[in-house]
């Protein structure tokens, strides 16, 4: 029973440890390119109307708020794949202790994905002709396509990065199990 407590508890905390994350990575690449946000976030996450520009006072709240909105509902099966998968540990303590580090490691993989992302976007993509982005949603108006197709990138190799950090997280969990059946860690 306390195992179920713990795994409904750590998809809760992952759900607002990846919110928290969305909101502070937004606010990086809102320092990268503002049109990101005003001519596309902030019109997809319906806080002005289509067609509009947004220029909001506190520009940055609003981009804390689609980070969090953005990436929230991540935490939920990364937290639920990860908890399911701490329920292999001998105790609540070791099943808790365990996963939140696993989480931690895929927050990580995700952020360094994001940083390749970021370099990717800003040395490859960056330097592609506009039509090459037929596939990309790229309002018309865009003043610095460089800013905005580098986090554009950053984002999409994000959300792969935290797919990937699952993945790196999962095996993280299993392997400190295996180490502890073995007698070689004390988690």
């Amino acid at each position: 029973m306390k195992k179920i407590l713990i795994l409904i508890l750590i998809v809760i905390t992952a759900s607002l440890i990846g919110g928290i994350y969305g909101a502070i990575h937004d606010q990086l690449t809102y320092t990268i390119s503002p049109e990101y946000y005003t001519k596309f976030k902030f019109i997809q996450f319906e806080l002005v109307d289509k067609g509009q520009e947004a220029n909001p006072a506190s520009p940055r709240v609003w981009v804390a708020a689609v980070g969090f909105l953005a990436t929230w509902w991540m935490g939920v099966p990364i937290g639920l794949i990860l908890g399911l998968v701490g329920l292999a540990h001998t105790n609540w303590q070791t099943m808790f202790s365990v996963t939140m580090k696993a989480f931690l490691v895929t927050m990580a993989v995700a952020f360094i994905t994001g940083i390749i992302g970021l370099v990717y976007g800003c040395l490859v993509l960056a330097n592609e002709p506009v039509e090459s982005f037929s596939n990309w949603f790229i309002p018309d108006n865009i003043i610095d396509f460089k800013g905005f197709i580098t986090v554009g990138s950053m984002h999409n190799f994000s959300y792969a990065g935290g797919v990937i950090g699952l993945i790196v997280g999962i095996i993280y969990s299993l392997g400190q199990k295996r180490m502890k059946k073995a007698g070689m860690v004390a988690a």
